[in-house]
């Protein structure tokens, strides 16, 4: 029994040890982070370089033999980065609001808890923030795995200029809360949209006839439960512990794979990564067969198509608009030609980035 205590107390020591190595290394690490900040400064470069950090989770990522596991790794690797950036200048993101809300995790997310994290009140507000140069980055949602499009993103990318340089996948769990814990004291439930639409069945089987109630964000509802203690909200884990509720059931989304895709936006593009997509918008002319033809120059270069979703176009009656992802970078020969291409039989056409694909 003794000599197990001593071959404890020698593994702590060694853990120990290994720490104030990792410390001491963090902060030779900071020391030459700013010096890359004053070089960048003195010729006038970008002090954030999103493709920098692709590089540095690839190659970690690449070279870990385990056994810490990988998204670990880079959740750690996140809030170093995010740390060493904030030494440098703060990274001030704008995110469609308020605090708890899924595009609050999927800022944190991308950019760790080391960036200032500016809540908006709605999706042209976050585009605002940024336009005006008051934002640096600002991150909204675009789609949902199961219940699609979010329209209002879309119709934001046809005025404006800002480029999409990055793609957050999101992991949505929705948890039911309210304030004593017990599911026997709920008499409405109060959520966004999505989340209810999401969680629909479970509500069905496990409350039936209780109202669902639609309100702004899922931390708007958690908000209001907050206050109620007959009432339950459909929010996120951290929305609990912001609000000081309990979690009644966890994991409640009736699709066990459900996700969101958010974009980050700036005014500067992204260069490229070698694993790149690209997002454009792009109306057709009203010709036979245009449809088939709009396609071809990416058949037939092998590029492969992600997604593509067609909106009215708001200036034109039974006009469309498309928006279509695609594999590769705009600076590759291939992409340029088949835009080029593409461009022949369009009457617009717009590039809203290229950016590293999610990992």
């Amino acid at each position: 029994m003794q000599k197990s205590k001593s071959n404890i107390q020698d593994l702590r020591s060694r853990i120990d040890g290994i720490d104030d190595a990792i410390l001491d290394l963090l902060n030779q690490r900071s020391q030459v982070v700013l010096e890359v900040g004053r070089l960048k400064s003195g010729n006038n470069l970008d002090f954030h370089v999103p493709g920098r950090e692709r590089q540095i989770y690839d190659r970690l990522l690449n070279q870990n033999q385990g056994p810490f596991p990988n998204d670990a790794l880079k959740s750690i690797y996140r809030e170093i980065i995010s740390a060493c950036l904030s030494l440098e200048s703060p990274v001030k993101v704008a995110f469609l609001g308020p605090k708890a809300t899924f595009s609050h995790l999927a800022t944190m997310q991308q950019f760790g808890l080391s960036a200032e994290l500016v809540p908006m009140k709605s999706i042209p507000a976050v585009f605002e923030e940024v336009e005006k140069g008051r934002a640096l980055y600002g991150v909204v949602p675009v789609e949902n795995s199961t219940e699609g499009v979010v329209s209002h993103t879309l119709d934001m990318f046809v005025e404006s200029g800002l480029q999409i340089t990055a793609e957050v996948m999101l992991e949505v769990h929705h948890d039911l809360l309210s304030r004593t814990g017990r599911i026997e004291d709920i008499k409405k439930v109060y959520s966004h949209a999505q989340p209810i639409a999401q969680c629909r069945q479970w509500l069905d089987e496990n409350l039936p006839g209780i109202p669902a109630v639609d309100v702004a964000s899922t931390a708007v509802a958690s908000q209001i439960v907050s206050d109620d203690y007959t009432s339950a909200a459909i929010a996120s884990e951290l929305a609990a512990s912001i609000y000081d509720l309990k979690v009644v059931r966890s994991r409640i989304e009736d699709q066990v794979n459900n996700f969101t895709r958010f974009l980050t936006i700036s005014r500067k593009g992204c260069d490229r990564s070698g694993n790149d997509k690209t997002s454009v918008l792009f109306s057709v002319k009203d010709e036979p067969g245009i449809l088939c033809r709009m396609l071809e120059p990416f058949a037939s270069r092998g590029i492969n198509l992600s997604k593509i979703e067609s909106r009215p176009f708001k200036k034109k009656a039974w006009e469309y608009i498309f928006f279509l992802d695609f594999f590769g970078h705009y600076s590759d020969p291939d992409v340029r030609s088949a835009l080029d291409d593409l461009k022949q039989c369009c009457q617009f056409l717009k590039i809203l980035g290229s950016y590293p694909r999610s990992m």
